[in-house]
């Protein structure tokens, strides 16, 4: 029963950052995400359409380089493979060749598409050492994978675009941890009618313990494809 508690609670924290995405950023509550309504999510950053146009609307708009920054967006070119581009955001750069990045529907989790991925590797192989070639993480293989993809560049967050993620990262996981534990609370009155929902929420706590976690990770932009 706890294990079934336990999917109950992730697919409503899932669902409730979802429901939130229309008003954050524009991304659209579907069942998996899009990379580009989740980078706009996370980066605040106000561009719409498919992931290889965003270089070319960022242009007057936003200001754009080659070098990475956390904040700012990775705009993949497109392949045959993937028509549409890819846009990644940056988490964290650790050395002059190697960042984290949080994106979404990459990598196939556990046969799925659609997931989020947070704090994966990314690496510039490009000769001129300016990001224009890049291996990224791939899950499968639990290494990066072994494409290597070009890119157009980055796309950095201006002082609204900050304000925008911070408030919409905020919003989604208070009101998804919120259902998370509502959901276990309903959860306890109809399976064990003698027990309260405190002492249900108390013996699933490590349960809503990683819900919590996973929503901080997967929206957090202090933090797989089309």
């Amino acid at each position: 029963m706890l294990k079934r508690t336990r999917t109950l609670l992730g697919s409503l924290a899932v669902a409730a950052v979802l429901s939130l995405a229309p008003t954050m950023g524009g991304a659209l509550a579907e069942t998996y995400w899009q990379c580009v309504p989740f980078a706009r999510l996370v980066s605040g950053i106000q561009i719409f359409g498919d992931a290889y146009t965003w270089w070319q609307q960022a242009l007057g708009k936003y200001e754009e380089g080659f070098q990475p920054k956390a904040g700012a967006v990775l705009c993949f070119k497109p392949t045959e493979r993937m028509r549409l581009g890819h846009v990644a955001v940056v988490s964290e750069v650790l050395t002059d060749r190697i960042v984290q990045i949080t994106h979404a529907n990459w990598s196939p989790i556990e046969g799925s598409r659609g997931k989020v991925e947070k704090d994966v590797t990314l690496v510039d192989v490009s000769p001129e050492g300016n990001w224009s070639q890049v291996k990224v993480w791939y899950d499968p293989n639990r290494d990066l994978g072994g494409s290597t993809y070009q890119t157009y560049g980055f796309i950095y967050q201006d002082a609204t675009a900050k304000i925008l993620a911070s408030t919409g990262v905020s919003n989604a996981e208070n009101t998804a941890i919120a259902m998370a534990q509502s959901a276990a609370s309903h959860m306890a009155s109809a399976v064990r009618p003698g027990s309260g929902p405190l002492q249900m929420l108390s013996q699933a706590a490590d349960s809503t313990d990683r819900i919590a976690a996973l929503i901080a990770k997967a929206t957090r932009g202090d933090a797989p494809s089309n």
